[in-house]
């Protein structure tokens, strides 16, 4: 590839808030510090373990979109671990990787979910971001996280990650069909 042709890295972004919680669905407590386990997540969040979606990420201008229809909404409202300000994730590749601070080195491993069972948020909006927005990772190099810590694109990806399943990969697949084919009718 010339240099003429080359991707831009998206980026740099920050920190905007670090949000755990004790149990999944529901949303998590704002903070401003958290410590990333190798290859596990967030200490003490619900959603950490071994699995491809150790850590989540969703950007303040997402959340904007949702307060723009009306909803009282903020950071850690989506059930995200990170909260952005400035970097366009969703131009970022499943296999992109992102350091945030001084030493945390997170891969993306998914973007977007498939929401089996609508949120408050979906209900209260008739929408909601995370599903489509969200970014999930896992974490490459474990450290402490901070609000104000930049968040620096490495690499961007080639659409894989070694940690995401084949069944994940299918079933997001099959969601965005079923959508796709909801909306032309």
């Amino acid at each position: 590839m010339t240099q003429e042709n080359a991707v831009p890295m998206p980026g740099p972004g920050t920190v905007l808030s670090v949000n755990l919680s004790p149990k999944k669905t529901m949303r998590k407590a704002r903070g401003t510090e958290a410590s990333l386990v190798f290859d596990r997540g967030f200490e003490n969040d619900a959603h950490a373990g071994d699995w491809h979606r150790q850590v989540s990420l969703l950007a303040q201008e997402s959340i904007d979109t949702m307060v723009a229809k009306g909803l009282d909404v903020g950071p850690g409202d989506f059930a995200e671990n990170i909260t952005t300000r400035g970097i366009d994730l969703l131009a970022l590749p499943v296999g992109s990787v992102l350091r945030i601070g001084d030493g945390a080195v997170i891969e993306i491993s998914q973007i977007g979910k498939v929401c089996h069972a609508k949120c408050a948020i979906y209900y209260q909006a008739g929408d909601c971001v995370m599903p489509r927005e969200g970014l999930f990772g896992v974490v490459r190099e474990a450290a402490d996280v901070k609000v104000g810590d930049t968040v620096e694109v490495l690499s961007l990806g080639d659409g894989t990650c070694d940690r995401t399943p084949q069944e994940a990969i299918d079933e997001f697949a099959r969601e965005r069909a079923a959508e796709a084919a909801k909306e032309k009718k």
